[in-house]
């Protein structure tokens, strides 16, 4: 079967690896769509803190189940199905407390491990969610609005909260839509023009920051927030020192910070504005399978148009294209990589449903 290969920091390719053996509690799937996150881009570019070489990447996918024993879920052969990518140890502590996205050995496909981006994978049966006839497209989307959701929901947004989320790719942008769904006036930050504007146009954000300069980005933050002195909530979702140090400066006093966003550099700053703040610092790792099927049943009521995320679905322009098949696999990466300025959500079309 074809695999998509990063043997190494800068280079795809496709490969040829051996169907997998179906061990027992597991199904086989086979794959429709992938998402490139940006953990998997991070990997291709060597940037991302927990990749390693070569690795197979892909844990955003939706997936028709091919083979699959008895089971109490109600899952059958010919579902069309997503899956929990974070696989825990359930030994340490943090599986003791029922914690299992925060496991202090977890491997997430893609990641630590190898991922789903092969025409066929096996994976445990507890992982996989019945899609409740969303389309495959959408099922791919469903992973990566979970870390947002769940980085959101640690937030504890109240109605009318001002929130500030930090970039404008995938999981900025759906956060910024799960914490507009929980009531928050929500604005968005970002250096990338064209992705602000089409987060803040398409999902009717309450406004947008162009992130270009220090001055820039504390002016607008006192002309949003006024009285207040800084945002309710701040949210990154960049991984960058500089946009963690944007979080802590625009928190009100009493405010709260999660970052969802995973970078290699460390930072410098007087964390002293902690305490004189009286910050909460939260961080947001995963999510749980509680965040899955409620995020399924949430897009299947029609709340949230998911395949919005994917901009210019349709063009062939390789500095904005969004949808690839499984052969461009190279391309997808190199111009996402290139181009990731005027591109949100890119997806990898491995196969049609049968």
């Amino acid at each position: 079967m074809k695999t998509i290969m990063i043997p190494e920091p800068g280079k795809v390719m496709m490969t040829e690896t051996e169907m997998p053996e179906v061990k027992q509690g597991e199904a086989l799937l086979k794959i429709l769509y992938g998402g490139i996150c940006g953990s998997d881009l991070g990997t291709y570019r060597g940037t991302f803190a927990y990749a390693g070489y070569p690795r197979i990447p892909g844990h955003e996918f939706s997936a028709q189940i091919v083979k699959i024993g008895e089971n109490d879920r109600g899952l059958k052969e010919g579902m069309i199905v997503t899956c929990n990518p974070y696989f825990n140890c359930q030994k340490c502590y943090s599986c003791e407390r029922g914690l299992v996205n925060c496991c202090e050995s977890n491997e997430t496909l893609g990641a630590q491990r190898d991922g789903a981006f092969s025409e066929y994978i096996t994976m445990p049966v507890e992982r996989i969610y019945d899609g409740k006839g969303l389309s495959p497209k959408s099922l791919a989307l469903i992973e990566p609005f979970c870390i947002s959701y769940h980085g959101v929901s640690r937030a504890d947004i109240q109605k009318g909260d001002k929130v500030l989320v930090i970039g404008a790719g995938t999981i900025g942008v759906l956060a910024a839509v799960a914490a507009k769904a929980k009531g928050g006036e929500v604005y968005i930050a970002d250096i990338a023009e064209e992705k602000l504007q089409y987060a803040y146009h398409t999902f009717g954000l309450a406004g947008m920051i162009k992130n270009d300069s220090e001055e820039n980005f504390a002016n607008r933050v006192r002309e949003i927030t006024g009285d207040h002195h800084g945002f309710d909530v701040c949210i990154e979702a960049v991984g960058l020192p500089s946009t963690f140090q944007n979080c802590i400066d625009a928190a009100a006093f009493g405010g709260r910070v999660v970052l969802i966003g995973v970078g290699k550099k460390n930072l410098d700053f007087n964390f002293t504005m902690i305490q004189k703040k009286e910050l909460d610092i939260l961080g947001s790792r995963n999510a749980l399978k509680a965040d899955f099927t409620e995020l399924i049943d949430l897009v299947k009521g029609g709340a949230i148009d998911l395949e919005k995320i994917v901009m210019n679905p349709g063009s062939e322009d390789p500095t904005k294209k969004s949808e690839y098949e499984l052969d461009e696999a190279e391309a997808a990466f190199e111009e996402f990589s290139q181009y990731g300025g005027s591109k949100l959500k890119v997806l990898i079309h491995f196969a049609d449903p049968e």
